[in-house]
């Protein structure tokens, strides 16, 4: 299911429907929610059921025209974030969608942009406001076009201040070469990385993601999620069971 500014929800039910919602009264996101609090509260310790909220960062500077070094969004790019941030107040609003529990974005400026827009004037709860998580590994395929080369982290918090960097992030971008350009199985490594740092890590069931087509592509392939491409601008949510063996056994499997 991709979120998208118009869009129609069908029928979908679920097992725990009946005990839950018998008037039908609440709404499918609502009924969602539950259902995967159920299989949260039921499963294998070393189980869990996450939501990714994977959102494609909008147009930028540069598209279709000249080359920018970390590309910043264009004034149609703001617009596409701000129809996002209208789509999460919407649903927010009528159909009770749970809301990001934490919020990671990639470093490159347009990303971390595009989520400031799209969640920062939302009303959110307080126990889960908006502070973002700079993650280097969500970065866009890297190498060889300088729009993907991102800024120094002083630049970058002086422009994002309430954004925290995740540990060790380094001041200068160490992962672009001019020579270089990432292969599809070592961009899938690098996504697998940060999703097992996420999983390993972080409680939380809805977990948003802004990220690049490069990127969202290879998390849906180490999720064993069919292809889908996004909308620029679009967020596609993605229900993911992973479940973790000891190291002597087997590394985490994510499925989707």
């Amino acid at each position: 299911m991709s979120l998208a500014p118009t869009r129609q929800y069908s029928t979908i039910t679920y097992d725990t429907d009946a005990p839950y919602d018998p008037e039908r009264k609440k709404t499918q996101w609502q009924r969602f929610d539950h259902q995967v609090s159920q299989l949260n509260i039921q499963s294998a310790d070393n189980v869990q059921y996450k939501i990714l909220y994977i959102a494609y960062w909008s147009k930028l500077d540069g598209n279709d025209t000249v080359t920018w070094a970390d590309a910043h969004l264009t004034d149609k790019g703001i617009q596409q974030a701000q129809i996002a941030n209208n789509f999460w107040k919407a649903e927010i609003t009528t159909q009770k969608i749970p809301v990001p529990q934490k919020y990671y974005t990639s470093p490159l400026h347009r990303c971390l942009a595009t989520a400031n827009i799209t969640f920062s004037e939302l009303e959110l709860p307080d126990t889960q406001p908006f502070i973002p998580e700079v993650k280097e590994f969500l970065r866009e395929v890297n190498g060889v076009h300088t729009c993907d080369r991102r800024s120094n982290k002083t630049y970058l918090h002086s422009e994002f201040p309430p954004y925290v960097f995740e540990p060790g992030f380094a001041e200068n971008d160490e992962l672009w070469s001019p020579d270089v350009r990432e292969s599809d199985p070592d961009l899938d490594a690098r996504l697998k990385k940060l999703l097992d740092d996420v999983f390993t890590h972080d409680s939380s069931t809805y977990i948003s993601f802004t990220a690049h087509s490069g990127a969202i592509s290879a998390l849906l392939r180490d999720l064993w999620h069919r292809p889908f491409r996004l909308q620029t601008g679009g967020v596609i949510p993605v229900l993911v069971k992973a479940e973790t063996f000891p190291a002597s056994l087997s590394p985490t499997s994510i499925a989707a």
